[in-house]
């Protein structure tokens, strides 16, 4: 993955795949959320710093 993938253009929202998964990034979990039919279309935070489902209700 790309760290700091930058602006990726634009692109009707139909068109992405979006899921989201942990991922070990420099050694530690990250929650990472991906558009998987774009390349470097994501977003990470660390997963200490992830709000958990319960907080987005």
């Amino acid at each position: 993955m790309t760290l700091n993938p930058g602006t990726i253009g634009t692109l009707p929202v139909e068109s992405g795949d979006v899921v989201a998964a942990i991922d070990e990034i420099d050694g530690q979990p990250h929650l990472v959320i991906a558009d998987i039919a774009r390349d470097d279309a994501w977003i990470s935070v660390s997963e200490a710093e992830a709000a958990s489902l319960p907080e987005w209700e």
